[in-house]
């Protein structure tokens, strides 16, 4: 997964120099309206392209505290599940003795047999 990842990159960093060598001319970026900033196409390009991976790792980043956040949420959910089916297993264990206390306490009932008719 490595070299992918480095071919990719290496593919995307090759197409943006040869990209930049293309593109010297001058352009005008307008912003707020008033404000003009001129620069090569090539420069504000690559920038536009970095500001938007800033963009991009910063809802990486959110996406990921998320995930985590709701991960122990369930964490602390399976957590308070194990409790509750432990406090049931004592419960059932406890419950079974005393049936079997209670039906040694019991006299033992004669068997009756049934005649046909």
């Amino acid at each position: 997964m490595r070299q992918v990842n480095f071919v990719v990159i290496f593919v995307i960093a090759l197409a943006l120099v040869l990209f930049s060598l293309e593109n010297t001319e001058p352009a005008t970026i307008h912003v707020l309206g008033s404000t003009e900033l001129t620069a090569p196409l090539a420069v504000e390009l690559i920038v536009a392209m970095g500001i938007g991976a800033v963009f991009a790792w910063i809802f990486s980043v959110w996406a990921s505290v998320q995930k985590m956040i709701a991960l122990k949420s369930e964490q602390e959910q399976v957590e308070a599940q194990q409790v509750r089916i432990q406090e049931l297993e004592e419960d059932l264990t406890r419950y079974k003795t005393e049936l079997e206390v209670q039906q040694k306490l019991l006299p033992s009932a004669p068997i009756a047999i049934a005649e046909d008719a």
